[in-house]
């Protein structure tokens, strides 16, 4: 017994019942303990981790009725999933997975599903579900999908805007996709309003180079406005970009010989946002592509384009554009965007240097025959007479489609016979009201500005021309039609008034109502051979066999104007005073069938030997004038002369040339302030009788019966 070892007190203490229920008491002594909001977002986490291993052991597959009643009701169209389904947190993004899921589409629609798919397979950012406009998709795999996108014929309503079907259309707002697999998968879209139609397959293909993860091709046709169109492309996405969280965009798209390119980067897979692209257009005519967005402009000859692209808003900012247009440059940027769903383009355009034959499209001219046969492409023949004024036809439904604010600058134009440069154009487009104004330039050292309104609101179509020349050193002007620039002081200004009707150039200009007016103030000319506004043959004769040709003609005032009624222009009047003679003419042309039948004729101040005052025709067209100096009116006189020289003395003959110098000088004050034709005095304060009224062509001479003064007014007035 002695050596049996004593047990320990603590050995031998016996075990107290509801030891476990003491724990659990001091554990729930301690959780009253906490505040309570500590308890509720304790029972949150506790809640949302249970939901969370609930669903992902079951991987949500319990939620595939509910699910498909919930959305149908938000959505107000019938969703169904026919396969498998999977709706949990992978860990924390929402991971979902329908095979065989079908959207219903609007009883318009032509198509019954606006989407279908045989696998849709997508991570979701939850956050964005409750905050932002957008849902942000880190994943999104699609096999077997379509999805069908249409517009109302109407334009009011549109598939792809959920829930009351009543509901009016809304923009797009595609959710943000990061990366995304497609294959077999097609989109359809369609827009009765800007006639657009396209169907798009994506192909996903499987790199070869192991730096390519995987690249979403893509590739379909269409028409827009009746012209079809191919497009082809991808999304290639190579694992530095991915990583990077941008995709590498290719596309192409081609309508006959007009090709446009896009590459660059994008954010995410359908993330236009900061988008960094690359956009290069080319083809045989710019105005073929913006037909494409229903938006007329003027044509050109071939161009090919370059510029930066990219989304910010509502805006889609085409910058750093150059490139060229037949023979000239141009630089600059332009903005399309959809205020009050309306297109809008705003662009600010510099051209360094424009060639002549590129500014013909701009009015009307063709641009192919431009191209082929440059200026002379320009003229054409109707009824068997050249015609020069542009009548292609002002593209009046196209331009009802949209607004535009335009501003457009020229340095230099390369011009055969007139220098311009420093042009510039503000045009604004405001619902078919369209301004050109101020259109302005330099030209030959003069400035012209000009105020163009071409209103389409209305049927036919109303134009009104403003065109103002300041004055402009006559030697500039004229100096490639024999004036010598050094020693002529002479300056012309004038203005054009007029409005017409018609939806052409031509037409316009052929019922045009107005006045034209060019005013030379006192001043000197110079030429280097014909004197024509003196028309003194002897002396011409004379200095054009001692080679002087040099004494200039002081002009004291000239006034060229004529009155335009009905797309007739009549002389009203013309009539310049020089230091010799009192030129005057008669006559005028029509916009009609573009004829010229005018007549000039200097008669002599002082009494001249050798002066041949017979008129100067000038006949012909606008794009082929004649000249007639030697006029039957001057061959008579000649013949006069010779009858003289031969029953009397040679001396003799000189007589049937002697101007007896009764011409009588003109008031300046009514030519400087252009005024018609009725307020012209000569320099004594008496009416004068030489300068018509501006209606119809006079005997020239001066000479015949009213009969015949009748006849050639008829004859005047019978080529229009």
């Amino acid at each position: 017994m002695a050596d049996v070892e004593p047990v320990p007190p603590s050995a031998s203490k016996p075990i107290q019942p509801g030891g476990a229920a003491v724990h659990l008491r001091r554990a729930r002594d301690r959780w009253r303990r906490l505040p309570l909001l500590a308890r509720i977002l304790l029972w949150i986490i506790g809640i949302i981790l249970a939901l969370w291993l609930i669903l992902f052991i079951t991987k949500g597959r319990f939620l595939k009725g509910p699910f498909e009643r919930i959305l149908s009701a938000r959505l107000e169209r019938q969703v169904q999933v026919g396969g498998d389904f999977q709706l949990y947190f992978a860990p924390i993004t929402i991971k979902f997975r329908a095979e065989d899921m079908r959207i219903a589409n609007l009883p318009w629609a032509s198509r019954p599903d606006l989407f279908r798919a045989d696998l849709i397979d997508t991570r979701i950012a939850p956050l964005s579900l409750i905050f932002g406009s957008r849902y942000r998709v880190p994943w999104l795999e699609l096999r077997g999908a379509a999805v069908d996108l249409e517009w109302s014929r109407d334009r009011q309503h549109n598939t792809w805007t959920l829930g009351d079907p009543d509901r009016k259309g809304e923009p797009m707002n595609m959710p943000l996709v990061r990366r995304a697999l497609l294959a077999g998968t097609t989109m359809r879209y369609r827009d009765p309003v800007l006639m657009l139609s396209t169907d798009i397959g994506f192909e996903t293909v499987k790199a070869q180079d192991t730096r390519f993860a995987s690249d979403v091709r893509l590739s379909g046709t269409g028409t827009m406005r009746g012209k079809p169109f191919t497009l082809k492309g991808g999304l290639l996405s190579p694992n530095a970009t991915v990583t990077g969280g941008k995709n590498s965009l290719a596309l192409r798209a081609q309508a006959g010989a007009t090709v446009l390119e896009v590459t660059g980067t994008l954010p995410g897979a359908t993330e236009l946002e900061g988008s960094d692209l690359r956009v290069v257009a080319q083809g045989p005519n710019l105005s073929h592509l913006f037909d494409f967005l229903g938006v007329a402009i003027p044509g050109t000859r071939h161009y090919r384009f370059t510029s930066a692209l990219t989304k910010a808003g509502e805006e889609w900012r085409f910058t750093h554009l150059k490139g060229r247009f037949g023979d000239s440059d141009l630089a600059g940027r332009f903005t399309v965007s959809l205020p009050n769903n309306r297109l809008l383009l705003d662009a600010d355009l510099a051209t360094q240097r424009l060639d002549i034959i590129d500014v013909g499209p701009f009015i009307g001219y063709d641009p192919q025959r431009l191209d082929a046969q440059g200026g002379a492409g320009a003229i054409t023949t109707v009824q068997g007479r050249p015609r020069l004024l542009p009548d292609a036809p002002l593209r009046i439904e196209a331009i009802r489609n949209f607004d535009a604010n335009v501003r457009y600058s020229v340095k230099t134009i390369r011009a055969p016979n007139v220098p311009i440069a420093n042009a510039a154009v503000t045009l604004k487009l405001d619902h078919s009201l369209l301004t050109l104004s101020p259109l302005t330039f330099d030209m030959a050292g003069g400035h012209v500005a000009s105020d163009i309104e071409i209103n389409a609101r209305n049927q036919p179509v109303r134009t009104s021309y403003d065109v103002r020349l300041a004055p402009t050193p006559m030697g500039t002007l004229l100096a490639r039609w024999g004036v010598e620039q050094s020693g002529t002081t002479g300056m012309v200004k004038g203005r054009m008034q007029m409005t017409g009707l018609g939806d052409t150039v031509h037409d316009s200009l052929a019922t045009a109502n107005g006045r034209i007016a060019v005013i030379l103030p006192a001043g000197s000319m110079w030429a280097r051979n014909v004197q024509l506004s003196e028309i003194d043959v002897g002396t011409f004769i004379t200095k054009m066999f001692e080679k002087k040709l040099k004494d200039p003609v002081q002009i004291n005032c000239g006034l060229i104007a004529f009155t335009v009624r009905n797309g007739v222009a009549a002389a009203d009047p013309i009539l310049i005073d020089t230091r010799k003679n009192v030129m005057i003419g008669r006559g005028g042309f029509s916009f009609r069938n573009e004829s010229l039948d005018l007549a000039f004729r200097a008669d002599g101040k002082k009494i001249s030997l050798l002066s041949g005052q017979s008129p100067v025709g000038i006949g012909g067209y606008f794009a082929r004038p004649s000249i007639n100096v030697i006029s039957p009116d001057l061959i008579a006189r000649g013949g006069a002369a010779a009858a003289l020289g031969i029953v009397a003395t040679p001396i003799a003959a000189t007589l049937a040339f002697v101007d007896i110098g009764d011409a009588k000088a003109a008031a300046c004050g009514p030519v400087l302030a252009g005024a018609d034709a009725a307020a012209q005095r000569t320099r004594g304060g008496k009416p004068r009788d030489d300068v018509g009224r501006g209606t119809t062509a006079k005997d020239e001479a001066g000479k015949g019966s009213k009969a015949e003064k009748k006849a050639q007014d008829k004859k005047f007035l019978g080529i229009f």
